[in-house]
């Protein structure tokens, strides 16, 4: 099934016009150091058929692994068959919003905030929990049939700072902090490594089309890889329940021997003791942009 979306979500299309935007999109910023970049991972199984060393849950993805003849390997949920619509429902808890509720809830919470200055309203921080593609942030499709949604009535948080300050702002340099500032603010997490490029992609779309909107031409290069590494940082691949990267809690069992002592007999005996214990899982951090470090997620939103 063919929409006008496709052309719009596609890593192919980003690999082949810019091809660093892909490779910073893809980078994992908590198991990633400043000796080794590490990728997010796939987070599910659903690929693992075109190989396991490659394609399994534990698999960092990697710009070739779905580009070139695998350009539409990543799908948005609204074209991914029913069937695997409704496994990643049953196993991962995959149930993405109409946009019309996301409108409501965000049209809620902005209410609060409408009167505020364009600086403050759009260096207010949001977070959008188990993002999936973000439609909490970047309306740019329905959630449910995949059809393009007009700029001018996207409903994403970020939509709104970025319309605002399309309204605002006539100045390109002003615009640009501005916009800097609208993403650095903006937060999300996801699972599923599939589910999250495509949220990050969406934002860096967003960007360029919000760009195109106000100044008629595309956005530079430079100013593309810029608004990437924020969206790196701050649209992260974490298990909410525990804020720690996906599969890194292990559990081990191992088999301790103890002596012992019978009762009613002064025989000792050495009896096997299975202890299961649990390894803390990898702490997810994100960039605390005022100070300009990482900091765990778990500390920052208390």
């Amino acid at each position: 099934m063919k929409t006008n979306f496709d052309e719009k979500v596609s890593e192919n299309l980003i690999h082949h016009t810019m091809t660093e935007v892909l490779d910073i999109l893809l980078i994992d910023r908590t198991t990633s150091t400043k000796k080794k970049t590490k990728n997010i991972i796939w987070g599910n199984d659903n690929y693992i058929h075109f190989g396991a060393d490659k394609y399994s849950a534990l698999s960092q993805i990697k710009s070739e692994l779905l580009t070139g003849y695998m350009k539409d390997l990543i799908l948005p949920r609204s074209m991914k068959n029913k069937q695997l619509q409704k496994n990643r429902t049953k196993k991962n808890g995959e149930v993405f919003t109409p946009t019309w509720i996301v409108k409501k809830q965000n049209d809620l919470i902005e209410q609060e905030y409408k009167n505020d200055t364009l600086l403050d309203y759009i260096q207010r921080i949001w977070l959008e929990v188990t993002a999936g593609e973000a439609p909490y942030m970047v309306t740019r499709y329905d959630m449910e049939t995949g059809y393009p949604i007009d700029l001018h009535k996207r409903v994403g948080f970020l939509d709104r700072k970025l319309q605002r300050i399309n309204m605002s702002i006539n100045d390109k340099i002003e615009w640009h902090n501005l916009v800097l500032i609208a993403y650095k603010s903006s937060y999300g997490f996801e699972w599923n490594g599939d589910s999250l490029l495509l949220a990050r992609e969406n934002l860096i779309y967003s960007y360029q089309e919000y760009y195109i909107d106000k100044w008629k031409t595309l956005p530079s290069i430079d100013n593309l890889k810029e608004i990437a590494n924020i969206i790196s940082y701050n649209v992260f691949q974490m298990d909410g329940l525990t804020c720690t990267i996906p599969f890194s809690s292990i559990e081990q069992k191992n088999v301790e021997m103890q002596l012992s002592l019978q009762l009613f007999d002064d025989e000792e005996k050495l009896d096997d003791i299975e202890k299961v214990v649990k390894k803390t899982g990898k702490r997810v951090k994100i960039m605390d942009w005022e100070k300009e470090k990482l900091v765990y997620f778990d500390e920052r939103i208390k």
